[in-house]
């Protein structure tokens, strides 16, 4: 399975907690856990979603690039 160490990287850096993150997201924390853990794989309309929520790109989310570039404005 894969392992996302930037999703919980990015949750810290924004000073969020799981709880806050969820709230956020509107979706259960138990499934937001699996998927900070690495027990379950995020789907990839969530990893977008992330990366529109923290505006990075999704190769800085799957470790592919170190640099955080944002989201191009339409």
């Amino acid at each position: 399975m894969q392992y996302y160490p930037r999703i919980r990287d990015l949750r810290e850096d924004a000073d969020l907690t799981q709880e806050q993150l969820v709230h956020r997201l509107g979706m259960h924390k138990t499934t937001y856990t699996n998927y900070e853990q690495g027990k379950r794989e995020p789907p990839f309309e969530f990893v977008i979603r992330l990366a529109k929520f923290y505006d990075v790109s999704l190769d800085y989310i799957a470790g592919l690039t170190n640099k955080p570039s944002k989201l191009p404005r339409k």
